[in-house]
């Protein structure tokens, strides 16, 4: 992993070298970017990708790495800090996602008609945000993903007022085209089993609205036996395959239509 900046001093990690033309591009998120280039489970669905000429990359998940401030908890003791003093949680990621989106396509790096999204536990809330407020995220996997702060034991004390506008079911209208993966353990006390079901119901009831004959982005949900708040067998495979199909349909349907 290389760290880079873009020319708005915005820190981020590529995994892999620039090419030739522009590739499609993942991006991956869990922990900070430095974490991320070590602690390698968090970006298997990228290094499987990359076997297909993808490129992934990471940006620092709020109050991670970077985005860290002096005299503040850090981590999801930070989200629920900043939730509690009335902070919008998410809008300075996703600006900052998509400033190193833009980047990327502009140096050559990343073809924007075929980006996706992909993250674990936080890293899932935080790809659901970005995706639902960037139309080039053609897909987004998300592996145990936190649905619903108030799950969280960080957020013991915070109302569920404060959270209300963060928490992705209030996304769910804006994710109607964009493919959504999500697996979840039978029995995880951590983000709750039941966030996850009743965030991937909510996700489908928005396609149900569609008019006749539409083509609607899919939902998938996977719920497998795990031991607490662990990823599915073969998550990260299972992600990766559902991205990989998923941006290469909407790549050739886009071909037809111009044809």
């Amino acid at each position: 992993m290389r760290v880079m900046q873009t020319s708005e001093n915005t820190r981020f990690g590529l995994f892999g070298e620039k090419p030739d033309a522009p590739r499609p591009t993942l991006f991956v998120f869990a922990t900070s970017v430095d974490d991320m280039g070590k602690l390698h489970v968090y970006s298997e669905a990228g290094r499987l990708l990359a076997k297909h000429g993808w490129l992934y990359v990471t940006v620092d998940p709020p109050c991670h790495g970077h985005d860290h401030r002096e005299g503040e908890p850090a981590h999801l003791a930070g989200w629920a800090h900043r939730t509690k003093s009335g902070e919008n949680l998410t809008k300075p990621f996703v600006d900052r996602c998509v400033e190193v989106l833009d980047y990327l396509v502009k140096q050559g790096y990343t073809d924007p008609k075929q980006v996706a999204a992909c993250g674990t536990s936080r890293g899932g809330f935080c790809a659901l945000h970005f995706a639902a407020n960037d139309s080039r995220i053609n897909a987004v996997a998300c592996v145990s993903p936190v649905t619903n702060l108030l799950a969280l034991r960080e957020f013991n004390g915070v109302t569920a007022e404060q959270v209300r506008s963060q928490n992705v079911f209030a996304i769910a209208e804006k994710l109607r085209n964009t493919a959504v993966w999500l697996s979840i353990g039978n029995d995880d006390q951590r983000v709750g089993t039941h966030h996850c079901v009743k965030a991937a119901d909510r996700f489908q009831a928005t396609r149900s609205q569609q008019r006749p004959g539409a083509t609607v982005a899919p939902v998938e949900l996977v719920i497998k036996p795990t031991n607490g708040h662990q990823p599915v067998k073969d998550a990260y495979s299972l992600a990766a395959q559902f991205v990989f199909d998923r941006v290469y349909s909407e790549a050739q349907t886009r071909q037809r239509s111009t044809k």
